[in-house]
């Protein structure tokens, strides 16, 4: 399937859900990795006004989950994100924010994602790890 088709594909599962509320984009897949971008909006913000880590955790979490379905799901595979961590090193006030989530570990049924999150002038964020579980769907 060709790149254009697997981000719409994508992007449609994704409508009308917490994506959808955090106004995420998938803008690029490759071999293994998937990028995602994300408006810094005054929604987003701390109180202090910097992007607020729970959205920064969601942007890990989304970009993984999704690069998961894309690399190891098929129809009758379900994928579940159980641990999500990110260690944020700089503030961002305006912009955007890309995840780029790309697999450390593809095992059958586990899966490691390392995501990093950087700014509009692609310094660091936040350093994101996401494990995903593919579980046969029940009948």
């Amino acid at each position: 399937m060709k790149q254009e088709a697997i981000l719409k594909k994508i992007q449609e599962r994704c409508a009308n859900t917490f994506v959808d509320t955090l106004n995420i984009k998938f803008i690029e897949v490759g071999e293994y990795y998937l990028v995602a971008k994300m408006p810094v909006t005054s929604a987003l913000l701390q109180l202090d006004g910097v992007l607020h880590g729970g959205a920064t955790a969601g942007l890990a979490e989304t970009v993984g989950s999704a690069a998961c379905a894309v690399f190891c799901a098929g129809d009758d595979i379900t994928i579940r994100g159980i641990e999500v961590s990110a260690n944020h090193v700089r503030g961002v006030r305006s912009g955007h924010v890309y995840g780029k989530a790309v697999a450390t570990h593809m095992g059958k049924t586990m899966q490691l994602w390392h995501i990093t999150i950087t700014d509009d002038n692609n310094k660091l964020v936040s350093s994101c790890k996401l494990t995903t579980l593919s579980l046969s769907r029940k009948k």
